[in-house]
């Protein structure tokens, strides 16, 4: 799930001044490391996006390789999750930043707690800049593993309750697109399909 820059642009005008060299510099490392991060992640259109994720059976330390190196995708690409299918690995385990912290989520299973729902914008890692309003459960209940295979059961709420149903719709071959409205759905799949260069 891509992060909310919502704030950005109020950053920008709270300071005009010239970035120094050094400033400069990590930005540009920045935008650098965000783009080759975002090059390892599927985007709209690979077919994989599209496939279920089968149950994880080992907790190896493959899986924990695997894990650390998403979590640094995920950070580098500006995300606050990622799941194992956005980078081609059809198993049912995901990263996200929860209350601020980088957890491993493995067989995923969540209970919606009440009857809330709320409405709000997401962006998501394979689909650029594109960004939807979809319809989320406020509160759930996670029921998981982490990448040691120790249970791991989260009451969660609002921004965290919705990571992590993004991140499990991934895991099912389900994309925001197929969660907003009709219109929505429509203009984003207008910029997700490929421009037709005329010779």
């Amino acid at each position: 799930m891509d992060h909310d820059h919502e704030d950005d642009d109020d950053h920008e005008h709270d300071d005009e001044r010239e970035l120094t060299d050094a400033e400069a510099r990590a930005e540009a490392e920045r935008l650098v490391r965000r783009d080759v991060a975002l090059a390892q992640i599927r985007q709209y259109g690979d077919p994989v996006l599209r496939m279920r994720g089968a149950e994880v059976e080992a907790f190896d330390d493959e899986l924990r390789r695997v894990t650390e190196r998403m979590n640094g995708l995920m950070h580098d690409a500006e995300g606050v999750g990622l799941a194992a299918t956005q980078v081609g690995i059809l198993r049912r385990f995901f990263v996200c930043t929860l209350a601020g912290e980088d957890r491993v989520i493995v067989n995923p299973v969540v209970t919606p707690t009440g009857d809330d729902t709320e409405v709000d914008q997401e962006g998501c890692l394979s689909l650029g800049p594109i960004r939807l309003p979809v319809e989320r459960a406020s509160r759930l209940r996670l029921e998981a593993q982490d990448e040691h295979g120790e249970p791991v059961s989260l009451e969660l709420e609002g921004a965290d309750a919705r990571v992590v149903q993004h991140e499990l719709d991934h895991l099912d071959g389900v994309l925001i697109i197929d969660r907003t409205d009709p219109d929505a759905r429509r203009e984003a799949l207008g910029q997700l399909r490929p421009r037709l260069v005329l010779a």
